[in-house]
């Protein structure tokens, strides 16, 4: 059985939040690797100095983020959350480097994801999903943070893949939460506006290139001011 530190005893506030982010790290980083073998629930709650309960309430939450498998009357083993993970363990890892490199990943998956989108967008779009983006761009009290986001949700919609619409819902719940990021500055909105016009037009007439071309100018964009944004700061 492998045996980590974690000897120092966590706050008295969300003590099970804690425990998850304590061994949440020590199984991204590899130091406590796939297949190995943790402390018990006892063990676990006399290293965290908290009760047995906090402790199985932690456990869940890491066996809901895919990184632990619970073999009851075995033991606790940490999983291949590159093999097993999902969105919620996205979201978490967040907490680990102050969520830079989680949001260069995401930003990089979203260029060369979500132009193709806007390519099959422009090709498969029917006359309500061209209604619908265009009652989006239009809409003079939405904020530009949730235009943003309708515009992409009609887009991802338009290609007529299901995939596609649930897969641009990852990007969406980041995005609700760190757009500030990109929408703090007047030039970026400005930006923004220009894109949603242009975007609309190409998928109007159903120019597939040039709206692939649109969508992977603008991300390309968001992405570097985002970056220049966050550089030295945690999330």
């Amino acid at each position: 059985m492998v045996q980590k530190n974690f000897a120092s005893p966590v706050t008295r506030s969300r003590l099970h939040e804690e425990i998850v982010t304590v061994i949440q790290k020590q199984i991204m980083s590899g130091q406590i690797k796939a297949g190995d073998k943790l402390p018990t629930e006892r063990e676990l709650s006399e290293s965290f100095h908290v009760n047995r309960a906090t402790v199985r309430e932690a456990l869940r939450k890491l066996e809901n983020l895919d990184l632990l498998e619970i073999r009851h009357g075995d033991g606790l083993y940490a999983k291949n959350y590159l093999e097993s993970g999902n969105f919620d363990l996205i979201k978490a890892a967040f907490t680990m480097d102050g969520g830079r490199e989680v949001m260069m990943n995401i930003l990089e998956a979203r260029r060369y994801l979500v132009p193709q989108m806007a390519y099959l967008a422009a090709q498969r779009r029917t006359t309500k999903d061209l209604e619908d983006l265009k009652r989006v761009v239009d809409d003079p009290e939405m904020s530009m943070l949730e235009k943003d986001i309708k515009v992409h949700q009609v887009i991802a919609r338009s290609t007529q893949n299901l995939l596609s619409t649930i897969g641009l819902n990852v990007f969406n719940q980041i995005f609700r939460d760190y757009g500030y990021l990109y929408f703090d500055s007047p030039k970026n909105i400005e930006r923004s506006r220009k894109f949603h016009n242009e975007i609309y037009e190409a998928v109007k007439n159903q120019e597939a290139e040039p709206a692939r071309k649109i969508m992977r100018e603008v991300l390309v964009y968001a992405e570097k001011a985002v970056l220049a944004s966050i550089k030295d700061k945690k999330l």
